[in-house]
């Protein structure tokens, strides 16, 4: 039997490898001279993260590795409410020393500039990539966290085909970023916008409201919406079903 404590670990850790390895690759290696592996490098590696975790902490936690995923699942009849908070703790926790560990390295560069580079950190407006508005970026936001839910609820139904559901989430989050990164630098994760925005401050944490009440917002409609449409009454809660 899988503890709380454990779970909350393998979400902790989970959370850490996630920021360290999308935001890592946006920071360190997406403009890097010559071999910047640019946007599909670093939506390829948010989505490989992602993939690889699911793999090996998904029997124990079920890999959420984000606020709004666990308030879904909770949503969809997967997930008990209870657990809610303590979750998203621990994925606030990695996602924050994950920023901390790339603030150290990306430092060992003389030509890093935290308020420059901001470990890519979300925003809107003059923080978007593209200069969206935070109209854009709201909606861009729950549209795209409501279908990742959808995703995650639907391949992880006992009704899909087994052992596949890593492979179809991954590619998930990897389609999500080719497609946000340019408008909001892609959250659908309040942790994953946390870290970094508690660590470069000013705007960034001024805008911070918008990465968790919109990816909320999607989970939330996804959870309700993928029961409807799965016709089926609402499953027991079970820990570890997530991925």
């Amino acid at each position: 039997m899988v503890t709380l404590p454990q779970r909350l670990f393998a979400e902790s850790f989970g959370t850490f490898w996630l920021v360290f390895g999308g935001c890592g690759s946006a920071v360190l290696a997406a403009s890097f001279p010559d071999v910047g592996i640019g946007l599909l490098g670093v939506s390829l590696a948010f989505g490989l993260t992602l993939l690889t975790m699911a793999y090996s902490i998904g029997h124990i936690s079920g890999c959420h590795l984000n606020p709004a995923v666990t308030v879904g699942l909770w949503a969809g009849g997967r997930f008990p409410g209870r657990d809610i908070a303590p979750y998203a703790a621990a994925q606030v926790a990695g996602a924050v020393l994950a920023s901390l560990v790339l603030l150290v390295v990306a430092g060992g560069s003389p030509d890093f500039v935290l308020g420059v580079n901001g470990l890519a950190a979300n925003g809107y407006g003059n923080l978007s990539p593209g200069r969206y508005d935070v109209m854009a970026c709201m909606i861009v936001e729950i549209v795209l966290t409501f279908g990742f839910l959808m995703v995650i609820l639907g391949a992880t139904d006992t009704r899909s085909p087994s052992g596949f559901a890593p492979l179809a989430i991954g590619m998930a989050l990897t389609l999500i970023h080719l497609i946000s990164i340019p408008i909001t630098n892609t959250s659908v994760n309040p942790a994953r916008s946390t870290g970094p925005a508690l660590i470069v401050g000013g705007f960034a944490l001024q805008q911070l409201w918008l990465f968790w009440l919109a990816p909320i917002a999607g989970a939330l409609a996804a959870g309700v919406g993928y029961r409807m449409l799965a016709g089926q009454p609402p499953a027991p809660p079970v820990v570890g079903e997530a991925i």
